[in-house]
């Protein structure tokens, strides 16, 4: 009798012992069955986060242009800087104030969509803003020339994002979100505001200035190439004198 308790002990305690120490090979598969679950249902998940591929292309397409308006924040103030005109200063300091009330209606639409608001680089602003600096490297500070280039860099990203918008508009309305088309399409009237403006400043003032800059510069040089030329060359001179 005593020998049968004891041997119920040592079992006992071996069972003990292997509960603690490493699990059974069928805890361990079971374990291992639920790590897979878990994982599809997640895969599942992250599937399913988007209805359809036209709706993650417009998603896509959101975090594109809040990363680009952004950007465009820094570009301007630049342009801002560099301009030579009260007119074109004013103009950009205004797009400046609505570019951030668009970024804030962008965080707006995720939020309408769902989703958590998201940035991804632009290629096309990142190269529309690279060019704008290299026009005002290649221009001469308080030249009406200046004045001119900025608009064209300026006009360049406008039209880039009345495209983009105008697109994200019909997305939205494709998808029968009528709520986020409304407010994605007061950014583009604002953007086909802002190149009508510039087109405005551009043809009152500033490119029929800088047309008679371009003249006034090409005739200075031209005057200095012929008064070198007739004074480094003393029979030429006298020629002249004696044909007079």
């Amino acid at each position: 009798m005593a020998k049968q308790v004891q041997n119920k002990k040592n079992t006992a305690a071996t069972t003990k012992k292997s509960s603690n120490g490493q699990a059974s090979p069928k805890s361990a598969n079971s374990r291992q069955t639920g790590i897979r679950r878990t994982t599809q249902k997640n895969n599942v998940q992250k599937e399913e986060a988007y209805s359809s591929k036209l709706e993650k292309l417009f998603v896509d397409m959101l975090k594109d242009m809040l990363w680009a308006e952004n950007h465009l924040v820094t570009a301007l103030q630049k342009m801002q800087q560099k301009a030579t005109t009260t007119a074109l200063q004013d103009a950009f300091e205004d797009h400046l104030f609505a570019t951030k009330k668009h970024a804030a209606r962008l965080e707006k639409v995720f939020g309408m969509m769902g989703k958590e608001a998201e940035e991804k680089k632009c290629d096309a602003m990142e190269g529309l803003t690279k060019e704008a600096d290299a026009i005002i490297n290649e221009t001469e500070d308080g030249s009406m020339t200046r004045d001119a280039a900025l608009i064209i860099a300026a006009q360049k990203v406008e039209h880039y994002e009345i495209a983009t918008y105008g697109s994200l508009v019909q997305l939205a309305r494709t998808m029968d979100r009528e709520d986020v088309a409304r407010l994605l399409e007061k950014t583009l009237w604002d953007e086909e505001d802002t190149d009508q403006l510039l087109t405005d400043i551009a043809e009152s003032d500033v490119n029929p200035m800088a047309d008679e800059e371009d003249a006034e510069g090409e005739d200075e040089d031209e005057d200095e190439e012929e008064s070198g030329e007739t004074m480094g060359n003393p029979r030429s001179y006298a020629d002249s004198i004696g044909n007079a």
